[in-house]
């Protein structure tokens, strides 16, 4: 029901591009310039300066794009809300979630969300807790799912999860740790890491804190942007990873790993849905709500 025209002018002040607008929407390009023709004659203003092969906003057209988002949002809870007169959930929902979660905690529940609710147009993007944060508030996704312990003010926040990291080696490793071993001894054991962004090294970095342990002092061979890639580097090198004991279930099951425990450095850290400020409606709190009653599952 929205119109369309704000869509195109979303998609082209996003992109600066009419091009890239007509492949995001599957629109041909000269339907893409007539509706921002029609949007520029309706509010009697010019939306965007071309120069040469290049775009950019104008101050009308900034104006507009303000408005725009909020009200294609407006569109979408009206078209939700509509829908609960009938006991019916429709629409589109995009998720975002961090790596962890993407991997090793939401297929189950996604699976049985999509049995639940078969008209529910559901996609996922997947990428590390501040990538999801930044496509949460660039509102290329509805919804995000994040790990670590940094907040944005402008996103609230909801835990649903907790989880807790672990050290971990190959069993067999030749490297020279008992089962437990104390913070100071961190300094001198090579580790492999995720990447800068990620929830998981924004916890264990916290925790070193804790024993005024600098990240920057570790033997760090490696920044890897998966867990699944630590897993991996650790079967062929004799070091040490840091990672969810969520995502390690199997390897321990069949002895691939072990766990090492770091005295007194506790890394608990919450799994939270991560929306927009104001924008708590919609199919994000269905999905929000059937999380919530699922999370046993877990």
């Amino acid at each position: 029901m929205s119109d369309f025209r704000l869509k195109v002018f979303q998609s082209v002040a996003k992109n600066l591009s009419f091009t890239k607008a007509s492949q995001e929407l599957f629109v041909s390009q000269p339907a893409i310039t007539k509706h921002i023709q029609e949007l520029e004659s309706t509010y009697q203003a010019r939306l965007f300066d071309r120069q040469g092969s290049k775009i950019s906003l104008t101050e009308a057209g900034k104006l507009l794009l303000e408005h725009c988002g909020r009200i294609l949002e407006d569109y979408k809870r009206l078209e939700y809300e509509m829908h609960l007169l009938h006991n019916e959930y429709t629409g589109e929902l995009r998720l975002g979630a961090s790596t962890t979660i993407a991997q090793y905690v939401l297929p189950p529940l996604l699976a049985s969300f999509i049995k639940k609710f078969p008209q529910v147009n559901l996609s996922l993007m997947n990428g590390n807790s501040r990538e999801i944060e930044a496509a949460l508030q660039e509102h290329r996704i509805d919804l995000g799912l994040v790990e670590g312990v940094f907040r944005l003010p402008n996103l609230k926040y909801t835990t649903f999860l907790e989880d807790e990291l672990v050290a971990v080696t190959r069993t067999g490793s030749k490297l020279q740790v008992g089962e437990e071993i104390t913070p100071e001894e961190l300094l001198h054991i090579p580790l492999v890491l995720r990447e800068r962004g990620s929830g998981t090294l924004d916890v264990f970095e916290k925790a070193l804190q804790q024993h005024n342990i600098k990240l920057s002092s570790l033997q760090v061979l490696m920044y890897l942007g998966s867990t699944e890639s630590i897993k991996l580097f650790l079967e062929h090198t004799d070091c040490m990873g840091i990672v969810s004991i969520r995502s390690i279930t199997r390897e321990l099951y069949a002895g691939q790993l072990r766990v090492i425990e770091i005295k007194d450095m506790v890394m608990l850290r919450d799994f939270s849905f991560a929306q927009p400020q104001g924008q708590e409606s919609g199919l994000s709190q269905v999905f929000m709500q059937f999380a919530a009653h699922h999370n046993h599952k877990l």
